[in-house]
């Protein structure tokens, strides 16, 4: 990577306007700025290494956030101000927040359908029917692009690749090929819904785009996935797998938290829509709804128990027996605890390392260069495809802060090429990043490489397609 281009970006991350401007301390040409901005790119650097190094995300940042607001609180001890900066940092962890939160919801909902196995008996599904490669590739492709906007894009993925690792086995050119098309339709399908990506999660609550305004994007989107897709197709093999057939159950209750999982979200929309209180009331008065109802599994555990085993006993079914013995009762809190961490507390770093170089007094000069030397729309394409590179959180975290007065058109914009331009690169989406980890030796950073002229003419096409079908959301302004 460029290192000239990432120090350029970093420049424009900031926490607020509000904030840019009441900072009266410009530190954009003092020793501490400089040292703030070699700080995050280190960090950075090796949160790009993440794959070589084995060192979790989550800790440069942190690190960095830590030295980089230490730097501005000494600053402005020694200026006399020590309140400036607290009220600076608390507005920007209010911010993370209301966001982290959200997440820690969502996690838990996914995770608990994950323990009432929903996931395995889907993946148990497809084995079953026992696809052709090309069936296959078109099935986990199309389910990608279906469940990301619901479950996100990271989930799916991994989701996806588990059926493909499980029935193709040792074939490394169909695992590699698919993990491809599976990253690429995830990352697609995340674009269009205020759920599918943190991207698109950090536009909707900043109230750039009203819930419905996400679902304008579903044909542009698809048409990015269906595009590097189809030319892949030919290169699958015409074979049939013959993977490994089991049959799972799926737990008791595990229809109905996936209704409660649809219902808490209904609960968020309906907050921020009718009522304009934050979305994240709606999702945390969901988790409640979780708890409720993990306490009645727990509550009626032993009279099912006590059914299911007389059932067993009287078919005779030893296999079943044994199950039941080592069934445990269901835990919210078990739930919470397996959410993503390592994501959150990484999510928590940029935010404040962004937040912390924005209050130094760098809006100005990104900003200006992008959105008014230059232009909305170009700038929102290039930033697409720099998140490739660098990731696609800090990206769109600095055009919110930054608030260039754009159209809804502009803002669509942003929200499509910053989930669908992680997908030119392996490292460019967490979705990519952790296929890498669970296809280790058949899915390869080079490997999506050799794909990326296809996924470029997917991008554009998608971009092309946006900006011709919502022509009138680019004259439509707050």
């Amino acid at each position: 990577m460029n290192p000239w281009l990432l120090g350029v970006f970093a420049l424009g991350l900031t926490p607020t306007p509000a904030l840019a401007a009441t900072g009266p301390i410009d530190l954009t040409q003092s020793a501490i700025g400089i040292i703030a901005l070699v700080i995050f790119v280190a960090a950075y650097l090796l949160v790009m290494g993440e794959e070589k190094l084995h060192l979790r995300k989550s800790k440069p940042v942190l690190v960095a956030a830590g030295l980089i607001w230490a730097l501005i609180g000494w600053h402005y001890v020694q200026a006399g101000m020590p309140d400036e900066t607290s009220d600076a940092f608390k507005h920007t962890l209010l911010e993370f927040s209301e966001l982290m939160l959200f997440l820690l919801v969502a996690m838990t909902y996914i995770n608990a359908l994950e323990e009432r196995r929903v996931f395995d008996a889907l993946r148990s599904w497809l084995v079953r029917k026992g696809f052709s490669y090309r069936t296959l590739f078109w099935i986990t492709g199309i389910l990608s692009f279906c469940l990301s906007p619901i479950a996100d894009n990271l989930t799916t993925a991994l989701l996806m690749c588990a059926v493909v690792m499980k029935v193709a086995q040792d074939d490394s050119k169909f695992i590699a090929l698919s993990c491809v098309n599976i990253v690429i339709a995830a990352n697609a399908g995340g674009a269009f819904s205020p759920f599918g990506d943190i991207t698109t999660l950090m536009v909707w609550q900043a109230g750039m785009l009203e819930f419905q305004e996400f679902f304008v994007l579903f044909l542009p989107a698809l048409v990015s996935y269906l595009i590097p897709a189809t030319i892949m197709y030919f290169f699958v093999a015409r074979e049939k797998p013959g993977g490994l057939i089991e049959d799972i159950e799926m737990k008791r209750g595990a229809i109905r938290i996936t209704c409660l999982f649809l219902l808490t979200v209904a609960t968020a929309v309906c907050f921020k829509t009718f009522l304009h209180l934050p979305p994240v009331m709606g999702m945390m008065m969901g988790l409640g709804y979780l708890q409720f109802f993990g306490y009645y599994l727990r509550m009626t555990l032993p009279g099912s128990l006590a059914r299911k085993k007389a059932l067993a006993e009287r078919k005779g079914d030893e296999q079943a027996l044994r199950r039941l013995g080592g069934v445990v009762p269901f835990d919210v809190f078990s739930r919470v605890q397996r959410a993503e961490w390592d994501t959150l507390l990484f999510f928590y770093g940029v935010v404040m390392c962004v937040g912390g170089l924005g209050y130094m007094g760098y809006l100005a000069i990104v900003s200006n260069f992008l959105y008014l030397e230059w232009n909305a729309t170009g700038a929102n394409i290039v930033l697409g495809i720099i998140s490739a590179v660098i990731d696609n959180i800090p990206v769109m975290f600095a055009v919110l802060t930054m608030q260039p007065e754009m159209s809804h058109g502009h803002w669509l914009l942003i929200t499509l090429t910053a989930g669908i331009g992680g997908s030119l690169l392996s490292v460019g989406s967490a979705a990519g990043v952790a296929l890498m980890g669970q296809a280790r030796g058949h899915y390869t950073f080079f490997g999506h490489l050799k794909w990326s002229p296809v996924i470029l003419l997917g991008y554009f096409a998608g971009v092309g397609l946006h900006m011709w079908l919502n022509a009138a959301y680019f004259y439509k302004f707050f």
